[in-house]
């Protein structure tokens, strides 16, 4: 028999899995339960979730718009660190979970909640993510996750469960792939997916047109960056959501951000992912840009090392971590003179810089010219050359 439990706050997107366990907590725990949505760039998906939550059940709904802050608070200090995890993903869900996480510990405790549950399966990185949170914000949280304790093993039952109890949910047996979406991304997994060999087919995506569809024309934009952060486009200053959400229009619309990821899961499997991210790879490509000309060349090296390990916190649900402050906090120091203007061109599928400057450029044309200049000393190199060469020269001759 299961602890008795009188009120669970539920991270609830008003999908197929949740819209279930909302209706299953009820009938399995007897107790209340607060639905709880993040508006992170949802669009139109939010549109009824009060009303959907209502009528299944629930006593009480929270809806709270985030999109700002996770976008300035999640989204940007990854960008900072150029985060991306094994080459590929842009960490779309991953940055997104302990914001919700943390909202929704803020709602238990307002609620006097005794546990908080989600939506996450047994075999996914999410669970980790959202469970890794709540304990580090409360380690006396009582966690309900129902994909490890109930006997609806599928899809296929969920859908039948649903049915079953007149639950309108948006998932069909002949589209059954899960989809994550917010101001960052879109990502589809699951169902027709799970064969990595089979090809998404084009009426799937969202965010992009088919760049073979894109227009024939390129389109040069201008990203302006202060101190890491992106803050304006084509000169117009935007806060953080607007800004990504501009950059989502203008990289979509050109097929900008598609990736097809067989991923390393941190429970231990591979997982096959589609993803877009249209405003991101633009932000990347552009940031790395502005670095490249403001940066000190060892202050970059050994952030650049950084980058897997920090990627690989933040994919494994680590975000509310002591290691994870420490390298956010090292991350922002190499950021203080990132600043600039960078011009990129988008055209079919993808983007490419045109040109970066800053007043805090540490290029300097005089010293890299191949013309002739009176600040270096070509013959200077002979010296530095043979010093460095000497410890190859020591082990060329010892072998001898």
């Amino acid at each position: 028999m299961p602890e008795k439990i009188k009120k669970v706050v539920l991270a609830y997107s008003g999908g197929l899995d949740t819209s279930v366990i909302l209706k299953w907590l009820i009938e399995s725990y007897k107790c209340d339960v607060i639905a709880f949505s993040a508006d992170i760039g949802q669009e139109e998906e939010i549109d009824d979730i009060e009303e959907k939550a209502l009528e299944t059940g629930a006593v009480k709904v929270y809806i709270d718009d985030l999109k700002e802050t996770f976008v300035a608070d999640y989204v940007f200090p990854a960008f900072r660190a150029n985060a991306i995890y094994e080459g590929q993903y842009l960490l779309g869900t991953s940055l997104a979970r302990p914001l919700i996480a943390k909202r929704q510990m803020e709602i238990a405790k307002i609620e006097g909640a005794d546990a908080v549950s989600h939506g996450a399966t047994g075999k996914g990185n999410d669970q980790v993510r959202f469970e890794l949170s709540y304990l580090a914000l409360d380690p006396n949280i009582r966690i309900i996750a129902p994909w490890r304790e109930w006997e609806l093993n599928s899809r296929t039952s969920l859908m039948e469960f649903a049915g079953k109890h007149g639950i309108k949910v948006p998932a069909t047996p002949e589209k059954p792939y899960s989809i994550d979406r917010n101001l960052l991304h879109i990502s589809y997994e699951g169902g027709v997916l799970e064969d990595p060999w089979r090809e998404p087919s084009e009426d799937m995506f969202t965010l992009t047109v088919s760049p073979r569809n894109a227009p024939d024309e390129p389109e040069v934009i201008e990203i302006t960056f202060r101190q890491g952060n992106p803050v304006a486009v084509n000169d117009i200053d935007m806060s953080p959501a607007k800004l990504l959400k501009e950059l989502n229009r203008l990289g979509g619309s050109h097929g900008i951000g598609r990736a097809d990821i067989v991923e390393n899961r941190f429970v231990g499997m591979k997982s096959r992912g589609i993803y877009e991210t249209p405003g991101g790879s633009i932000l990347r490509l552009a940031h790395m840009a502005v670095e490249s000309i403001t940066m000190d060349r060892e202050v970059m090296h050994l952030r650049d090392s950084l980058i897997p390990k920090y990627s690989e916190i933040v994919y494994n649900g680590f975000w509310f971590s002591p290691e994870m402050k420490l390298l956010q906090n090292m991350i922002d120091m190499t950021q203080k003179n990132v600043s600039g203007v960078v011009r990129v061109e988008l055209y079919k599928g993808n983007c490419r810089v045109l040109g970066r400057k800053s007043d805090e450029s540490l290029y300097s044309e005089d010293f890299a010219t191949f013309e002739d200049d009176d600040v270096y000393s070509q013959k200077d190199a002979e010296g530095f050359i043979r010093l460095n060469a000497l410890r190859l020269r020591i082990q060329n001759m010892l072998n001898k």
